[in-house]
């Protein structure tokens, strides 16, 4: 049974939970007879993939999937040879000449080939107008996270747009468009979507709720927007966990979820970092070979980033929830002196595209910190 966040998705412009005129823009570029690039930005949760998934289906038609590439740009960082797959990515065969952003495709030529699936529906309510003697947009590049790019990988994309085939176009996603340079943000059409508001959070958990049979007490939509703080994916990604677990009425669980869910591996790291064990090494045998594994509190950071999905802001709210919650046995001293060093992390980060070495400096402060209030954790 799938997600609600996929079963309930929008199939519509007016079914997004964004503000109007932004609706109105998505659907005008996308209705336009020469769509622009898009840069769409924004806080976590509020819409951005849904938004972009929608255009490519109004731009490119029901065979929108084929020639709509994606490239997570959070997966570059820290790899080997980062620049050669991002090169490989936009020139796919090794041929220099040939570039995703020149290729045609078929769909290009005849949309009709495509057998629409049941329920699908152009998002602006009528399919784009092909107009004869002129091929149409038939091939999309998806960046998402495309603030992790560099500055080195974005002045190529940029050499890449100013040579983009006719049939072409580009997609940023982004939650930090300052981090975007000024040659790629002037030659794209920028939408920044805010954080969704508390009434149409709610009204839209309504909607789903009212859709999937569930049946929330009086209060719990108020609690969940308000944990959510404007973010509608987590807010949705709620809801549906406490109506599995038949919670749904029970105001209480929603803050038991939370802190359960969250708050105990940001504990656990603190309490590493606190007692020294920032950076460790263990050695472990998989498939007969012994391989030497990052441990300690950094190890548990890479955990959140990479394995549960959290980004930098998240993890940043979690510690200080941590630290002023009275979670943690300590000295006020050491608590501002560690709510000081989250604050330095936090501002740092903000100019920063590698959240990890600022995380790794935070937790060294903490670790130092410790030493010298000789604090043990067993």
């Amino acid at each position: 049974m799938p997600s609600w966040l996929l079963s309930n998705s929008p199939r519509t412009y007016e079914e997004l939970a964004i503000p109007l005129p932004i609706q109105l823009a998505l659907k005008a570029a996308s209705l336009s007879s020469e769509p622009p690039h898009l840069l769409l930005t924004g806080p976590p949760g509020v819409g951005k993939t849904t938004c972009w998934r929608l255009y490519a289906r109004q731009l490119l038609g029901p065979g929108w999937k084929s020639t709509t590439h994606i490239l997570q740009c959070r997966d570059l960082v820290r790899q080997k040879g980062a620049m050669s797959k991002f090169e490989d990515f936009l020139r796919p065969g090794g041929n220099s000449a040939n570039t995703l952003a020149g290729m045609l495709s078929l769909d290009s030529f005849d949309r009709e080939i495509i057998t629409k699936e049941e329920g699908d529906i152009p998002p602006a309510g009528r399919e784009i107008e092909i107009i004869s003697g002129k091929t149409p947009i038939s091939r999309l590049i998806i960046l998402e996270d495309a603030d992790y790019l560099g500055h080195i990988r974005q002045a190529y994309l940029r050499r890449m747009m100013e040579t983009v085939g006719t049939a072409s176009r580009f997609i940023l996603v982004t939650r930090a468009p300052s981090k975007i340079i000024d040659a790629l943000r002037s030659r794209t059409q920028m939408l920044r979507i805010p954080s969704t508001n508390s009434d149409l959070l709610k009204s839209t958990l309504k909607n789903i709720s009212n859709h999937n049979s569930c049946n929330p007490s009086e209060g719990i939509l108020e609690d969940i927007a308000y944990i959510s703080s404007g973010n509608l994916r987590k807010a949705i990604f709620i809801l549906e966990l406490l109506d599995m677990r038949n919670l749904s009425d029970d105001r209480a669980a929603v803050h038991k979820l939370i802190q359960s869910s969250t708050l105990q591996s940001s504990r656990h790291l603190l309490e590493m970092a606190l007692r020294g064990a920032v950076v460790e090494w263990r050695w472990e045998n998989k498939g007969g070979r012994k391989r030497k594994i990052l441990s300690g509190a950094l190890a548990e950071i890479d955990n959140l980033m990479n394995n549960h999905g959290l980004d930098s802001d998240d993890i940043i709210s979690q510690l200080h929830d941590v630290i002023v919650g009275r979670r943690l046995s300590l000295p006020d001293s050491l608590r501002g002196e560690i709510l000081l060093a989250l604050a330095i992390c936090d501002t740092s980060m903000r100019k920063s595209t590698y959240a990890r070495i600022h995380f790794e400096n935070f937790l060294h402060k903490v670790a130092k910190a410790g030493k010298y209030h000789g604090l043990a954790f067993g």
